[in-house]
């Protein structure tokens, strides 16, 4: 809850993914407020992407739900997550209109942004037009350099929700993981499939979900379940070109999850429970082989380097140290 008379450190974005760009906006928003003592962190994130109401059909994939945004700012620091409906009435506002909405709803003591911030109709307004309302206005503003992290090519490049989504695209998983701070985690509910992977002896949890899936391809991972219980798993996404499939799927073979003689994991329905998919490494690209037991047989030593790659990785801990090869603020 807002406290009425606080200082409001106030940080305004999409926020997508939040990323280690994000975190140093939120780094420095709960600097500044803890330096005024009592003050409080507001983020307020576009829900869904303004894109949506300005070029519908070509918003870009999500990363993350709101509500795991929401979670996600408020690990970072945000005392308060403020869902922004982008509305056309809100996003024609010229920079001073909106600046003068923001004053009424919130009244910020300062706001913090990246030196790429947009803001107004046609995105007119930038850092420069925020610091000169912020005078007028009476509010402070912080501009954030951008965060740059090092690639596993040894590319520098500049974290964005933009850049994350390219390489999730592209299967770079880990790269993925270094411009998230995190594994790249993807929630959704587990539906009934064509049931293949029970017949193959692999069977599978297929999985329905609104985020941005990876390229075509078999990947290592966990498996999270609301439950708090955490399994290594092989994770499958494509068409299924060993069978003639179109749709694009994601799937996961929970390796260590113990299982009913059926297939379906002890303790659950067979469908509707919810899963959290966390894609550590990549395995192979899907392909089509010229039998169902070279299929097989593939899928097995897919399990076995799925199992390695997941023991091999480490936790946040390591990601973050791959982050600071070569980051630059």
């Amino acid at each position: 809850m807002l406290t009425p008379m606080a200082a409001r450190i106030v940080t305004i974005g999409n926020f997508d993914g939040v990323h280690v760009g994000h975190a140093a906006l939120l780094a420095r928003a709960r600097s500044e407020a803890d330096a005024v003592g009592g003050g409080q962190v507001v983020a307020m994130a576009f829900d869904p992407h303004p894109a949506s109401v300005l070029r519908p059909g070509r918003e870009p994939a999500r990363l993350t739900s709101f509500e795991r945004r929401a979670e996600l700012l408020r690990e970072l620091g945000a005392d308060e997550v403020v869902r922004l409906e982008p509305t056309r009435a809100l996003l024609e506002n010229d920079p001073e209109a909106f600046i003068r909405w923001l004053m009424e709803r919130l009244a910020p003591t300062a706001v913090v942004e990246g030196d790429d911030f947009r803001f107004g109709r046609g995105r007119a307004g930038d850092s420069a037009t925020l610091q000169a309302l912020g005078q007028r206005f009476g509010f402070d503003v912080h501009i954030v350099e951008p965060v740059e992290v090092a690639l596993t090519d040894q590319t520098i490049v500049r974290a964005s929700s933009t850049a994350t989504r390219w390489l999730i695209a592209h299967g770079r998983v880990r790269d993925a993981a270094v411009m998230l701070g995190r594994w790249y985690e993807l929630k959704g509910v587990v539906v009934q499939g064509d049931r293949r992977g029970r017949e193959l002896g692999f069977p599978t949890a297929n999985i329905k979900t609104g985020q941005l899936l990876p390229a075509d391809g078999v990947y290592a991972g966990e498996a999270e379940l609301d439950d708090g219980s955490v399994y290594v798993a092989a994770v499958s996404v494509g068409t299924k070109p060993m069978f003639g499939g179109r749709e694009r799927t994601l799937e996961a073979h929970l390796l260590d999850a113990p299982q009913t003689p059926d297939g379906r994991i002890e303790g659950l329905d067979e469908y509707g429970w919810v899963v959290r998919v966390r894609l550590m490494g990549w395995v192979r690209d899907q392909t089509k082989f010229g039998s169902v037991a070279e299929l097989v047989s593939q899928i097995g030593r897919d399990c076995e380097r799925a199992a390695r790659i997941v023991e091999s990785c480490g936790g946040r801990e390591a990601i973050a140290g791959w982050a600071m090869e070569g980051a630059s603020r």
